[in-house]
């Protein structure tokens, strides 16, 4: 049976210790865009962001409010979170990525099921793996 439809079902959601910062490295160094963003109670806090990836699908995210009590998403700042973007050109985005901020931790390289890709850390330490594996589903 099929279950696949045009609706996303899926959304990664990070949280960020500085919302505008990642929102900048989101969009500047790995091209997303911002659908929706509302401010937290502090300046410069996200409560919510939506970003959508070129290819489809995308995340949502958050930053730390100073004024909100921790909980559970806003322990998230502090973790390493990982997400893996499909595109079909990893060797313009790498350098994109660097410009912005990101440290790279595993460089171009073919890989052994068809993929080309990278990984890199972002500024708030989060991995980012971008490659053009788009994975079984999608055959």
């Amino acid at each position: 049976m099929n279950t696949t439809t045009n609706v996303i079902g899926v959304w990664p959601g990070l949280h960020y210790r500085d919302g505008q910062a990642a929102l900048k490295f989101l969009t500047e160094g790995l091209g997303f865009t911002v659908i929706a963003s509302y401010a937290g109670v502090t300046d410069g806090s996200i409560a919510h962001a939506e970003l959508a990836w070129p290819t489809g699908g995308g995340i949502m995210m958050g930053s730390a409010d100073a004024k909100a009590e921790p909980d559970e998403f806003t322990a998230l700042a502090e973790r390493t979170q990982s997400v893996y973007l499909v595109h079909d050109d990893p060797d313009s985005l790498i350098g994109r990525a660097i410009g912005a901020g990101a440290v790279v931790v595993r460089g171009l390289e073919d890989t052994d099921y068809g993929s080309r890709g990278f990984t890199v850390r972002d500024p708030e330490g989060n991995l980012w793996s971008v490659g053009t594996y788009a994975g079984e589903i999608s055959k």
